[in-house]
């Protein structure tokens, strides 16, 4: 497989140091081709007392995407033989749950970088959807069920059940709602000033949609009433079961009657959901738990029941932690000394962390297949002090040599995930074989057959 174009990671970015143009306030030196612009010379650099940042490509960006695509290999990987390290199977947060919303975090840091100047909003825009829909077709090539085990050499989906959302599709969603935001939802040259109160003037209609996505998902998923359903599944003999799920509930953030998995099966419908949901490893659907095993004798009815833990409602909460990110990209093209930089994103993200467990100490449990306020809170705010950290190491130190390998995995992040996440490389070795489909390249380099 070729390697894909980067549509939801942007490869790098000029890490904005150079003297602030006349009408962007330091937005920097040149257009980005990605919004509609082309390439201007910079401005000459001014002389500052304090110490700044060289101009150049920010390699936080790249090490930071780096280490999360390296980190979700990991999990993927040892996560079956390390629980602790795999997906919490219901409430509760792991090391893996940390991945996802470090993806998001940096494509929105990267966007501000991208649309640092906008010359033609709407050929910006129509390369923005462009780009989210060619990622939204790729992840329902690769994640929707078109592609089976990397021990099964078929291939093909039943267009009726194709998997509507997962990863990749959440990604673009995401990546095109913060870059209309950037695009369209930003103020002008009479906004320009220092200090953090301009930079929350500048872009407050940005904080306004984080707001109104926040609000509404919470609305819904502790106001819409949640009815008794049902559902079936056909067993390993080919015989169909039907359950009866009771729930007559509002506000219930459990796996069987909680809002959001209403609204993906009466959107999205129930055979288009993921058949392999995470609470399956709950103490209440397995009796190895948290590893997957037999149902109990007295299993709930909902633990056989799809479930989709990129559905439609928690991709409200995607955008916000994208969105979020993209607030601390400002940061850095704005404010150009380290301190500065290293204090304002701090602060926010610190904030965020602090809030985010308090809410899960009040009762609102950090739940990353709801994607909960909370959660949203406490992983977004990890990844902007972890981000800060990489960025004090990497770009004001300059321990660049050490972090290389992260910088180039950082650079290439799409088509890793491509290949290795999505199981399109071992899927593709699997297909060479000597005589027997077991004989293939994947037992002779000690991965099975």
């Amino acid at each position: 497989m070729a390697p894909a174009k980067s549509v939801d990671f942007p490869a790098g970015a000029d890490d904005g140091c150079s003297a602030p143009g006349p009408n962007e306030g330091g937005e920097g030196h040149r257009d980005d081709v990605e919004a509609g612009g082309t390439a201007i010379a910079p401005a000459p650099a001014t002389t500052m007392l304090r110490p700044r940042c060289q101009r150049g490509r920010l390699a936080s960006l790249d090490v930071f995407r780096g280490i999360t695509v390296v980190l979700m290999v990991v999990v993927d990987d040892v996560g079956g033989l390390v629980p602790a390290i795999r997906h919490s199977p219901w409430d509760g947060v792991t090391l893996a749950d940390f991945v996802f919303p470090f993806f998001l975090f940096i494509v929105g840091v990267s966007l501000a970088f991208a649309y640092k100047r906008v010359p033609d909003r709407a050929l910006a825009t129509k390369k923005a959807v462009i780009r989210a829909s060619k990622l939204f077709l790729l992840g329902l090539v690769l994640q929707g069920g078109f592609f089976h085990s990397i021990h099964d050499l078929t291939y093909g989906v039943d267009i009726r059940k194709i998997r509507l959302m997962g990863i990749l599709q959440r990604i673009a969603i995401a990546y095109l709602t913060a870059a209309l935001c950037e695009i369209w939802l930003r103020g002008g040259a009479s906004d320009i000033g220092a200090g953090g109160y301009t930079l929350i003037r500048r872009y407050h209609h940005q904080l306004f949609v984080g707001l109104v996505l926040t609000v509404t998902y919470t609305a819904l998923l502790y106001g819409m009433y949640v009815p008794d359903w049902e559902y079936a599944v056909t067993s390993q003999d080919t015989t169909l079961k039907h359950f009866m799920v009771k729930c007559g509930v509002r506000g219930d953030t459990g796996p069987g009657c909680n809002a959001m998995s209403m609204i993906d099966r009466h959107v999205l419908g129930i055979q288009r959901l993921y058949t392999r949901p995470v609470y399956l490893r709950t103490a209440q659907c397995s009796i190895n738990s948290p590893r997957n095993g037999p149902l109990p004798s007295n299993a709930p009815t909902w633990c056989e029941a799809p479930f989709d833990p990129e559905g439609l409602l928690s991709s409200l909460m995607a955008i916000v932690t994208c969105l979020t990110g993209l607030q601390i990209g400002h940061v850095i093209v704005h404010f150009k000394e380290h301190g500065e930089r290293i204090v304002r994103c701090s602060i926010p993200s610190l904030s965020l962390l602090i809030l985010g467990f308090l809410l899960d100490l009040f009762g609102l449990r950090l739940n990353k297949s709801l994607y909960s306020l909370s959660y949203t809170c406490v992983t977004t705010g990890t990844a902007g002090l972890f981000f800060v950290g990489i960025y004090l190491l990497v770009d004001v130190y300059g321990y660049k040599k050490p972090f290389f390998p992260m910088e180039w995995v950082g650079k290439h992040a799409l088509m890793i995930f491509v290949l290795v996440a999505c199981n399109i490389a071992p899927i593709l070795l699997h297909g060479f074989y000597w005589r027997e489909p077991q004989n293939n390249l994947l037992k002779f380099f000690g991965i099975g057959g």
